[in-house]
């Protein structure tokens, strides 16, 4: 019995590549350098990184309508969705990996090293040695050369997030199921929503972002609790801004009349990732600001 095999596209060779690693090289040693040259004015870093972050939108674009114009002239078949599926997966399993590297020093931080400080097991002169006077408690509002902040607490407009994404989870879900019932206008509607949602959340992530600074002394220099309460709420602020940027695209592309209920997989990775964002969040959410 012979078997069929599918034709499998192989594209012509691609710059996008080279082009996404020179932006994230310079948005990752223009942010490096901004962070180090604080507070003094950041040194050349604030300028690397924009152009970065520039780059990398003109790479996005150009990769997108590459891939796009491929899909729409019909060069992709079933081998090529099940690539496709697979490497998503591998993607997002890379960044719960990233993530969970970030939370790993945050329990190291929390569960270990400031115990150990604060003298627990064999350590009873270790603070007095390294930090007189220092009491084991978290969050860290502290430091040994006398910076002091508070604690972001869990309600106000971290709560208010917390119930953004939640919402934006069911608004793309039944964008998903409108897809594949093919109601358009239920679609466009519920992504358009979807979309809203993200950008209120980043929106009011930059004026908590503002208030930390501004009212409560909470820095990238606050610390162990400023570091990884910024790095862990800023590289997910960066991941929702990709994930808004993906469903702006699914939305243009909507409107054009573009997937069907049985070819729609670009608008299923990126409802992928979304969801994956916003269980981050929630992850956020109880670890840094309610416990």
């Amino acid at each position: 019995m012979s078997q069929q095999y599918q034709r499998y596209y192989v594209p012509a060779q691609s710059p996008w590549p080279i082009v996404g690693a020179v932006a994230l090289c310079m948005i990752a040693v223009g942010a490096g350098n901004y962070v180090t040259s604080l507070p003094e004015g950041g040194g050349f870093g604030g300028y690397l990184l924009l152009a970065g972050v520039a780059v990398l939108l003109y790479m996005l674009v150009g990769w997108f309508r590459n891939i796009i114009d491929e899909s729409m002239a019909g060069m992709y078949s079933q081998q090529m969705d099940r690539s496709f599926k697979q490497g998503m997966a591998w993607f997002i399993f890379s960044e719960v990996m990233f993530f969970f590297a970030f939370f790993g020093a945050l329990f190291y931080t929390r569960l270990i090293s400031v115990p150990w400080l604060g003298g627990s097991g064999n350590n009873a002169m270790t603070n007095e040695v390294l930090w007189p006077g220092f009491e084991a408690v978290w969050p860290l509002v502290s430091t040994p050369g006398g910076i002091t902040t508070e604690a972001m607490g869990w309600g106000g407009l971290p709560l208010y997030n917390t119930i953004i994404l939640v919402v934006s989870s069911v608004t793309l879900h039944f964008a998903h199921t409108g897809l594949e019932q093919e109601k358009r206008k239920a679609l466009t509607a519920w992504l358009a929503g979807t979309i809203a949602l993200g950008l209120v959340f980043l929106l009011l992530q930059a004026e908590e972002y503002v208030h930390a600074y501004r009212e409560m002394g909470l820095m990238l220099s606050s610390g162990v609790y400023g570091n990884t309460f910024f790095l862990l709420t800023g590289f997910h602020g960066l991941h929702v801004t990709l994930g808004t940027i993906m469903l702006i695209v699914m939305f243009f592309r909507v409107l054009k009349g573009h997937f069907t209920p049985q070819n729609h997989f670009g608008f299923q990775a990126a409802s992928w990732y979304w969801h994956f964002v916003d269980v981050v969040w929630l992850c956020l959410f109880v670890f840094v600001y309610v416990l």
